[in-house]
């Protein structure tokens, strides 16, 4: 009798089980709308009580958009929050999946604060989890412009187990309203420790990399300057800044990515590789995104 009353709980188990797949589209979802995604509430009814396995359906469908991305996966952010909204509320105590939204739904403001809200969802549910105070203080700082909600994110961060010691001087920084490329630098470099997607990370470095880029132009700029001083007139190439009557350096600093300086249309010292100066986003086309933002922000003024 005790056997046969196991069997019969595997046998419902399994017809639970094939039940919330069949409620469930298990192909990948790069191709389709976010709109397919159910909402939130109705997954986590739908899922009879196995919330862990429906979530970690949906998790893999995420995960399976960007694994099948080649170029840019933040431009499936859209769909991507989706997915993580029904991960996170059908079992909130996941933890990945937040900072991966994060990751990615970088495409518009709304995006931003779209992922920081699953990041504060987490705080819920993993209070002493640094990480995500850090993730939530980065998107504010880094994509939002906000210092004094950064401070506040990781001040938070600050006094857990395991957070980097240097937090509390991050917080200083953004509460005077002085943080600037080491900010920046010590923001990324931290992710890049700890972020676990490849492409991600791949993509920290590169904010990274244009990080210092910018801190050797500023080096430049004082070069330039004085040549100014100098001469009394502009330069006509970046080479004068070690060549001729009115040189100021013995060497020009090497650029980061191999390439060479050269003068841009508005005359700044910029890199050869980048063609223009550092803004706080990976790609170029974050750059046009932070400028129409703006514009945006005065459209609305108006």
């Amino acid at each position: 009798m005790r056997s046969l009353g196991l069997l019969l709980g595997l046998t419902l188990t399994a017809l639970a089980v094939s039940a919330v797949h069949g409620r469930i589209p298990m192909e990948p979802r790069a191709d389709r709308d976010a709109r397919f995604v159910p909402r939130p509430e109705v997954a986590r009814v739908a899922s009879l009580g196995f919330q862990p396995l429906v979530a970690d359906i949906y998790w893999m469908q995420a995960v399976q958009v960007v694994g099948a991305e080649t170029s840019n996966p933040a431009r499936h952010a859209p769909l991507l929050g989706r997915l993580v909204d029904v991960v996170t509320t059908v079992d909130p105590w996941v933890g990945h999946p937040y900072r991966f939204a994060a990751h990615w739904m970088i495409g518009s403001p709304e995006e931003v604060r779209f992922a920081n809200r699953l990041l504060e969802r987490s705080l819920e549910y993993h209070p002493d989890d640094w990480r995500n105070y850090f993730y939530l203080g980065f998107n504010r700082f880094f994509y939002l412009g906000d210092n004094q909600g950064a401070a506040e994110a990781l001040d938070r961060a600050a006094g857990l187990p395991g957070a980097p010691t240097y937090l509390a001087r991050l917080v200083a920084r953004l509460q005077a309203d002085t943080a600037g490329l080491d900010t920046s630098a010590t923001f990324l470099a931290e992710l890049v420790r700890t972020t676990e997607e490849p492409q991600a990370r791949a993509q920290y470095e590169a904010a990274l990399q244009e990080v210092e880029t910018e801190r050797r132009a500023r080096l430049l700029d004082q070069a330039q300057e004085e040549f100014r001083r100098r001469a009394g007139r502009d330069l006509a190439s970046v080479d004068e800044l070690v060549r001729g009557p009115h040189a100021v350096l013995e060497r020009l600093p090497e650029e980061p990515h191999g390439d060479v300086w050269e003068l841009a249309d508005d005359g700044r010292i910029v890199s050869g590789r980048l063609h223009r100066r550092y803004e706080p986003f990976v790609h170029d086309n974050d750059l046009r995104r932070r400028q129409s933002w703006g514009r945006q922000a005065e459209d609305g003024e108006s």
